[in-house]
């Protein structure tokens, strides 16, 4: 099989239900709010700090560059703007508002700021692991990026006293996310940005939680090109969102906001305004949980704990698949035989309908030999084969549905002079995807389409088959 990693899907259509906690007391919050503030000041880029260049990324030089074996005065004087002024405004703010927040510690930077991890703790807040330094990891390989991951949280703990429980590189590698799930000590992992909710994602033998993070609903873009260019825009940004997904919790789909800040950015004068006028809007709203992401990742993992698949078709070997999949078309493993070896498969296709998606393909791009081969390979409805109880498990199970093993002597005359008389005039039986029908309807539809022209009912019919496969798929997957 042919393994595409990414899951396009996740939850569908249908999300979980999170149950929030409500500070209201009364059924679940509408909506998590989450803040973090990532402290980085002292682990960026610094040849100070034995890198091979200076800081180029998120400072109020907008397309900085590196400069090799030299300090960049401006650049640390940027970020140490962040650790002396800018983290002290938001901590007046949020302990003002008694507002929980999540800080992404970078491990070198709260090794170099002890005066501002005290004041994380005195708050209570919770301080999960941004790596060992501020720096891309794209590159590394992945004993490397392991050995200081070890040693982030190595530093972590001698620095505050308990090891951390939440992770985020953000400068992250592929590696990251499977690596950090292989620690084995994390409650969630965030470097992900896709989904409104948290998901569980397997790496290995184990299974992750992973808590996404945001780059949208972050002070990051006032560093960006096309980012925001006054608190106005950032204010008017975190509103709108805050204000579609609480609308989507009030007709009950609640999720999750993350607001991402760095006190070198937000923390200006010019832009914690924004921030604190934000704040005060939100509280102003009932059912409102305010959280920080280790609270998430603990009520989820009670509300939604890891349940493994019993079935995951991309799991299967060939002969496995081909035996549970192969009868989806009536008598036709050939069609799950080259789906297995020709197609892409991916997490999304572990669903009654990614899989059926799948087969489709094979089937429709079939020749129409073989579709025919396909048609004839459908039984008679309350046909001979049924009397002698020759059908296939699922054929059964569906003409007995719509009552077919049931008919008065008159109704299985009809049916079998209809059988009779569609079967010469197109040379494939009738075919009706029967669940939900009455035996009544499917003799209707059976007198009416016995008129129709050949290629029309051929169409009809191969249309019909991919129907019954569907159901048929949907016994057996979510």
């Amino acid at each position: 099989m042919q393994h595409y990693p990414r899951d396009m899907r996740g939850y569908g259509a249908q999300a979980p239900q999170p149950n929030w906690p409500n500070p209201d007391g009364q059924g679940s919050a509408k909506i998590a709010v989450q803040f973090v503030i990532n402290y980085e000041e002292g682990g960026e880029n610094c040849v100070l700090h034995g890198d091979a260049a200076s800081e180029a990324f998120l400072s109020e030089i907008v397309g900085a560059a590196q400069w090799p074996g030299q300090r960049h005065w401006n650049m640390e004087s940027i970020y140490e703007y962040g650790a002396r002024s800018g983290f002290w405004r938001l901590h007046r703010l949020f302990t003002g508002n008694n507002i929980p927040v999540t800080v992404y510690g970078v491990a070198t930077a709260l090794a170099r700021s002890p005066e501002q991890v005290a004041a994380m703790k005195d708050a209570d807040w919770e301080i999960a692991s941004h790596g060992l330094k501020w720096i891309e990891y794209k590159d590394y390989d992945v004993a490397d990026e392991r050995a200081q991951m070890e040693e982030a949280i190595r530093l972590h703990t001698e620095v505050t006293g308990s090891a951390p429980r939440g992770w985020y590189t953000g400068r992250c590698s592929v590696n990251t996310v499977d690596l950090a799930s292989q620690m084995g000590c994390f409650d969630y992992v965030a470097d992900v940005y896709s989904d409104d909710l948290p998901y569980w994602h397997e790496s290995g033998e184990r299974a992750q939680l992973l808590v996404p993070y945001t780059l949208d609903c972050n002070d990051m873009r006032f560093a960006t090109p096309q980012g925001f260019n006054s608190g106005d825009q950032f204010e008017a940004y975190l509103h709108d969102t805050f204000d579609a997904l609480y609308a989507e919790g009030m007709e009950g789909a609640p999720k999750m906001m993350s607001i991402g800040l760095h006190c070198r950015l937000v923390g200006r004068p010019g832009r914690v305004m924004a921030l604190k006028r934000f704040i005060e809007y939100v509280k102003a709203h009932k059912d409102v949980w305010f959280a920080t992401r280790q609270q998430i990742a603990q009520h989820w993992q009670t509300e939604h704990p890891y349940e493994p698949a019993s079935l995951v078709p991309t799991k299967m070997r060939r002969d496995q698949f081909v035996e549970q999949f192969g009868g989806v078309f009536e008598h036709s493993a050939w069609i799950a035989e080259r789906a297995f070896d020709d197609l892409e498969f991916g997490p999304a296709h572990n669903t009654a309908v990614g899989l059926h998606s799948a087969l489709a393909r094979k089937f429709r791009s079939a020749s129409e030999e073989e579709r025919l081969g396909v048609l004839t390979a459908h039984p008679d409805l309350a046909g001979k084969l049924a009397q002698a109880k020759r059908l296939t498990v699922e054929s059964t199970a569906e003409q007995a549905s719509a009552g077919l093993d049931a008919l008065t002597e008159e109704e299985h005359t009809a049916f079998t002079e209809l059988n009779t008389r569609y079967t010469d005039k197109f040379g494939f039986p009738f075919i009706i995807a029967v669940k939900g029908l009455t035996k009544e309807t499917i003799l209707q539809r059976f007198i009416e389409r016995v008129q129709n022209e050949r290629d029309q009912e051929f169409a009809e019919a191969c249309q019909q088959v991919e129907c019954i496969a569907l159901l048929r798929l949907k016994d057996m997957l979510p």
